[in-house]
């Protein structure tokens, strides 16, 4: 008997994903648990496994479209099995292929319910419409008001016939004039461009582009700074890393600070829900790492419960598995806060962008030797400035503050690190 296999949810907050790879064919015998597609999130390019047995009888997803969570992929069936043409044509919109075909179907379905900004010519708003991306385009060529054109594929939806049907009696819009072509310039990797060039943006960049860009619309932030006299800590690290089989950064105590921190103020681990703020389950805390493609924030766990040499293990491991882009899901989801430290790049103070799903975001500047003065006496610190982001619709700015002067303690004070 056919079964459809659908769009999978492979996280959270996760409501559409990319087809990046078909791993099987028309004809192909699948397992349950066989990995068929590489399906891109907005966290990360995962595998998707089969969840049943028997034969691919028709592909329905293509690669590159993007399609909601649910949404049909494949039709699998018995070895024999003929799927029937008008099931197909159901999924496909009229486009259906004979079952059993010797190549992957490119068919078209609709991926996207877009909202409707022109109203029907009786002057009612229309709300939605589905209508398939080539159906869009001829309704373009043709000047057709899909709001006027009433569909007849699944679920109303409006096919290319439905169109070239509204259109029929009505003249296309006439050419414009042919313009010179211009040559298109050829797109480099970052690392080869110059000026003038035309860069290529990879996967990562335009996840990182499209989470920063929903942040700054939907995350009121405010912003607190704060000084921290690193001097007592940076003596305990330098003996700590005398010895011991894993060498200890700044961040492993900066994000044990953190953890302690949000234990005491928890509803800095918070996202609003409705009308109540729904508290994390557990102290995960991102840790921001540059990667080849760009930049990643995958999470250390329970911070709360290790000490600084597990937490100095667990990010290291995390870092090499960034770097040679190993990381899962698991690493991705759950965060409440995130660590990005652009001290090494001699950066005084940075106001960093909050993480969606997350309350804040911590941004560490560099380690300063400056002159203190100190009863009449001049004393040399080691001062670092600390910058929290922090979502004004989960916590106020004195809650905030309070969080963050307990941080900055903490950290001023290492015999409180169990190490």
């Amino acid at each position: 008997m056919a079964k459809d296999v659908n769009m999978p949810k492979l996280g959270q907050t996760m409501e559409e994903g990319t087809v990046v790879n078909c791993l099987v064919k028309v004809g192909d015998e699948v397992k349950k648990g066989d990995v068929i597609f590489e399906i891109e999130t907005d966290k990360a390019t995962l595998e998707m496994e089969s969840p049943a047995a028997g034969f691919v009888k028709f592909v329905v997803a293509e690669i590159s479209q993007t399609l909601p969570v649910g949404a049909i992929m494949m039709i699998l069936g018995d070895k024999d099995e003929q799927v029937p043409m008008g099931y197909v044509e159901e999924l496909t919109g009229g486009k259906g292929l004979a079952a059993g075909a010797t190549i992957t179907p490119a068919a078209q379905m609709p991926t996207t319910i877009a909202p409707l900004d022109v109203m029907a010519e009786t002057g009612k708003p229309m709300g939605k419409i589905m209508a398939s991306p080539r159906a869009k385009k001829l309704a373009e060529d043709l000047g057709v008001n899909l709001a006027t054109v009433k569909g007849t594929g699944p679920a109303g939806k409006i096919t290319e016939q439905d169109v070239q049907n509204a259109g029929a009696a009505k003249p296309a819009k006439p050419a414009p004039a042919p313009q010179p072509a211009r040559p298109a310039a050829a797109a480099v990797p970052l690392s080869q461009a110059t000026l003038g060039s035309t860069v290529k943006v990879n996967r990562l960049q335009r996840i990182t582009a499209e989470r920063m860009l929903k942040s700054k619309q939907e995350i009121p932030c405010f912003y607190l700074t704060v000084k921290v006299d690193m001097t007592e800590l940076a003596a305990l690290r330098t003996k700590m890393n005398e010895s011991g089989d894993v060498k200890v950064a700044y961040n492993d105590f900066i994000m044990k600070a953190i953890a302690t921190g949000l234990e005491k103020y928890p509803i800095m681990t918070g996202q609003l829900a409705g009308d109540v703020i729904k508290l994390a389950d557990a102290i995960h805390v991102g840790l921001a790492i540059s990667v080849p493609d760009g930049l990643v924030a995958p999470l250390v766990k329970d911070v709360n419960k290790k000490n600084i040499r597990e937490i100095a293990r667990d990010s290291q491991a995390l870092i090499e598995r960034a770097k040679n882009d190993k990381l899962d899901l698991s690493d991705l989801e759950g965060g409440c806060i995130t660590v990005t430290n652009l001290g090494a790049f001699g950066i005084e103070s940075f106001i960093p962008i909050v993480v969606p799903g997350q309350c804040s975001i911590l941004g560490i500047g560099r380690i300063a030797d400056t002159c203190v003065p100190d009863n009449g006496n001049i004393l040399v610190r080691k001062l670092m400035n600390m910058t929290l982001s922090v979502d004004h619709k989960v916590a106020n700015g004195a809650y905030a503050a309070q969080f963050l002067d307990f941080v900055k303690k903490t950290l001023e004070d290492p015999k409180q690190f169990t190490i």
